[in-house]
């Protein structure tokens, strides 16, 4: 994998970049749909790439495990092969669902042992047997085991949780370069920054995972909780230490505002299950503000579910259409939300690339934020 930066923004920190990986190449700042379980909810593959323009989707470590399982994954040629995907995937840890599953599992040096949400029975994930699962999955890009830990952590646990996290981060560097991918295409792994809301916590993680000069950094633990203003104070913090010339990660960001301010400090990649998430139970993001199609407002509204087309479906759908389906609860509502929220998304950062390029970009992201903001 390769970055090379084609632009940076004179007064802020964002930058236009390109990723360049064996299945194809990936323009930045970035926005990453979430695949869970090989599978984008409400979307098929084809209008993820023709209709939303995603240039690369997120797999899931933990879920794609325990089902479909890695004998599967294997038989099928990895997971580009097995859901008919053949741009970027990148594939994340399984350690925020491992931390998700507090009263099942149990933190040990040797790794985090839990049960399945799906049966109940018993696994062990290791930094080591981690790589060896996303081997076989086949992402592009793939992550470090971590911890996550919750919001608010007393210091004590951030820095324990830190040192984990950097401890398992050695091991599985050590694994991932003694074994070979196993499609014939290489796999970029990047670290991730832990350390809570602890400025000086977060600094020497940044520090540490910058230490092994791998091919991209992440960063972890945010928007777990936090207010806004702590979150961007830790990227800040983060981004004044992990390497300008490769790509950052922030792991789980966010709203459509999260991610503009986000770029504004220096972030390369994000990923969020909101769009669709909240597309299907009836909240749409616009260029004008956020819609609850619910609302009795709109059912008689005959006009784009956003004016200024930022999705294909805005040509072909009017609001009062969407809210008609959602009080009918018909399974296209979801899927219509879906795909417009991922179009917008993905609408959202190529504007914002284009505003880097022409030299604008703080400008127009604060009057953008301010119009995110709002509930119309």
């Amino acid at each position: 994998m390769t970055f090379d930066i084609q632009h940076n923004d004179p007064l802020s920190k964002a930058r236009t970049g390109l990723i360049q990986t064996d299945h194809g190449q990936i323009k930045t700042p970035i926005f990453m749909p979430v695949g869970t379980l090989g599978s984008v909810k409400a979307v098929h593959q084809h209008e993820l790439a023709d209709d939303i323009k995603a240039q690369i989707i997120l797999g899931n470590t933990y879920h794609l495990y325990l089902r479909p399982g890695m004998e599967i994954m294997e038989q099928a040629g990895g997971l580009h092969q097995f859901m008919n995907w053949h741009k970027p995937i990148l594939t994340d840890s399984g350690g925020y669902q491992v931390f998700s599953l507090s009263q099942n599992r149990k933190l040990k040096p040797e790794g985090a042992h839990f049960r399945s949400h799906i049966d109940g029975s018993k696994h062990l994930f290791t930094p080591e047997n981690v790589m060896d699962i996303q081997r076989s999955i086949g992402g592009d890009i793939i992550m470090a085991f971590d911890e996550c830990p919750p919001y608010p952590s007393d210091y004590e646990y951030a820095k324990n949780s830190m040192n984990l996290t950097h401890q398992w981060l050695a091991r599985a560097v050590k694994h991932i370069d003694n074994t070979e991918s196993k499609y014939g295409h290489s796999q970029a792994l990047f670290p991730i920054v832990q350390g809570s809301t602890y400025k000086d916590l977060r600094r020497q993680s940044a520090e540490t995972i910058a230490s092994f000069e791998r091919e991209g950094n992440a960063i972890g633990g945010l928007s777990v909780g936090e207010p806004a203003e702590e979150m961007y104070e830790m990227i800040e913090v983060v981004n004044e230490i992990l390497p300008t010339d490769k790509p950052r990660y922030l792991m789980g960001v966010g709203t459509p505002a999260n991610i503009l301010e986000g770029i504004a400090l220096g972030i390369d990649m994000f990923d969020c299950v909101m769009p669709t998430r909240n597309g299907r139970n009836g909240m749409l993001f616009t260029s004008e503000g956020t819609i609850n199609i619910k609302n009795k407002k709109w059912e008689n509204d005959f006009s784009p579910i956003d004016p200024n087309g930022t999705s294909f479906v805005d040509k072909q759908y009017s609001k009062a259409y969407l809210r008609h389906l959602v009080a009918a609860n018909e399974r296209l509502a979801g899927q219509i939300a879906s795909i417009h929220n991922l179009a917008f998304y993905l609408w959202l950062v190529g504007e914002a690339r284009n505003r880097i390029v022409q030299g604008d970009f703080m400008s127009w992201k604060n009057a953008m934020v301010t119009k995110l903001s709002q509930r119309l």
